[in-house]
């Protein structure tokens, strides 16, 4: 599951939130950040509910690490905000010496707590913990350990990490973890909840009836309107679609808008999905673009851009090449 992101930080912009009440919602200039950092001093000194973490958060969001760390310190034991931050903040090194280990005992902390108010929060600290035991980091490696996380990350309706869930239906098409049942059904209710990610491994499922029924409509549905999020990997398999159907303009249309953009670490900040799957969408992309060019289909012939396209895609991903070149070999496109 390479690449594999770790969950944002949930919690609300103070700097954002602040200014917009200083600035009484935009009908008045927005406040400089001085203007901020004194007024949520003001507050906490006057003991107002939350200011001394907004303060902190205030300082992370500045990068003002050393202070934010300081406050977080002080308040984590009450404030499960303030400690994910400070988890996070260990565990990565953002401004401080990197500690995994620590940053494991905080994010283990707020996992294992009834807090039910904090159900948002509880639930990314498990995702995060679930990833750090796939990988092996800060811990020893664990797949069960992280199935074990991630399951009860993804549980409820409003509150379960989406994340969580679309992490399962990858873990469980993963050879050493196989159950496409299962993979198909995370994947189904991540999607539901918005997972872009999911809806096009979703659709591929459908595609090729893998933990389901084959149902080609289903299948269109899903890349269609992962496509239209920016999901690269559908829009590849749509070139395929369209590119089997003769609808060879359309399999143009589509690739060369894929093509045009070939950073897939962007797309992925973009977008929220995996690298490996972004490139797999622009490798087929080239690939049947390539193909167009090659045989002058929605397309004016042109050998030597199909040649230039069937590097690229070879570029992005050969397994995906070889396993379209065998296709063609044996006429199945």
């Amino acid at each position: 599951m390479e690449g594999i992101e770790s969950e944002p930080i949930p919690i609300t912009s103070t700097t954002k939130a602040i200014s917009d009440i200083i600035s009484n919602h935009g009908s008045e200039p927005e406040p400089q950040t001085d203007e901020v950092e004194d007024y949520l001093k003001e507050r906490a000194a006057s003991g107002y509910p939350h200011a001394l973490f907004q303060l902190g958060h205030f300082y992370f969001e500045q990068e003002r690490y050393n202070e934010a760390k300081i406050i977080f310190e002080r308040i984590q034991e009450r404030d499960y905000q303030a400690k994910y931050l400070l988890a996070v903040m260990h565990y990565d090194g953002i401004g401080i010496e990197e500690n995994q280990k620590l940053g494991i005992k905080y994010m283990e902390e707020i996992a294992n707590t009834n807090n039910k108010g904090k159900s948002n929060l509880i639930a990314c600290a498990r995702y995060n913990l679930g990833r750090a035991y796939l990988q092996g980091f800060g811990v020893r490696q664990s797949s069960d350990e992280a199935e074990r996380l991630w399951i009860l990350a993804a549980q409820g309706d409003d509150d379960g990490s989406i994340r969580a869930q679309t992490a399962l239906g990858l873990f469980y098409s993963q050879e050493e973890s196989l159950d496409l049942r299962k993979a198909f059904y995370w994947h189904k209710i991540a999607t539901a909840n918005g997972s872009l990610e999911s809806q096009g491994a979703l659709g591929a499922m459908y595609w090729k009836g893998q933990g389901t029924k084959q149902n080609v409509e289903a299948a269109l549905n899903c890349f269609k309107q992962a496509s239209e999020r920016g999901n690269v990997y559908a829009q590849g398999c749509l070139v395929a679609h369209y590119y089997t159907r003769k609808l060879y303009k359309r399999a143009v249309e589509l690739a060369k808008m894929i093509t045009t953009n070939e950073d897939a670490m962007m797309i992925a900040k973009a977008t929220n999905c995996l690298p490996n799957y972004i490139v797999k969408g622009m490798a087929m992309s080239c690939f049947y673009y390539a193909r167009c060019l090659q045989n002058g289909l929605g397309t004016n012939k042109d050998d030597a851009e199909a040649k230039k396209y069937y590097s690229k895609a070879c570029k992005y991903d050969l397994d995906i090449v070889a396993a379209l070149q065998q296709d063609m070999t044996f006429g199945f496109i």
